[in-house]
């Protein structure tokens, strides 16, 4: 009976043995699927970071892009509106200097008029001074000729 308990414990323990490799084959082969697909998590966790950084930096690059272009058409907006100002304001100037000659014109003009009105004025002063001496003449002649009628008659008895 020692032997059959002692082959029986060896099956016993033979099958010990043998279940404990089975089990340690099939939990290393659990750890090595595991390892392979954390491995391929990993990868795949890389390979979206590294998409979603190119992404990224495409988008910053398409929105330094935009903002470059935005400025350069605002600067460009107010070049335009600067160019438009001065061009107004070198209208306005030259308007200005047109006017001022004109002004400049109409005052020689009206200093024209202004001094042959007062030629005129003279003239008419000189005129109106000759007739009127002309009629002083004329008042005193005829009151010398009055005087000298009365003269004559008072002198005639």
């Amino acid at each position: 009976m020692s032997e059959e308990r002692s082959e029986r414990g060896e099956d016993g323990l033979s099958a010990k043995v043998e279940s404990a490799q089975r089990r340690l084959r099939e939990a290393s082969e659990s750890a090595a699927a595991a390892e392979q697909r954390a491995g391929a998590e990993i990868r795949a966790l890389e390979a979206n970071l590294e998409k979603e950084r190119l992404e990224a930096a495409e988008r910053i690059d398409a929105l330094r892009r935009e903002h470059e272009g935005d400025l350069k058409r605002e600067r460009e907006a107010k070049e335009r509106a600067i160019a438009a100002a001065e061009g107004r304001l070198a209208e306005i100037e030259a308007q200005m200097e047109s006017a001022e000659q004109r002004i400049g014109e109409q005052r020689e003009v009206s200093e024209q008029r202004i001094e042959a009105a007062e030629r005129r004025a003279a003239e008419a002063e000189r005129v109106v001074g000759e007739a009127d001496a002309r009629a002083r003449e004329a008042a005193a002649a005829w009151l010398r000729g009055q005087v000298e009628g009365i003269r004559r008659e008072a002198g005639k008895p």
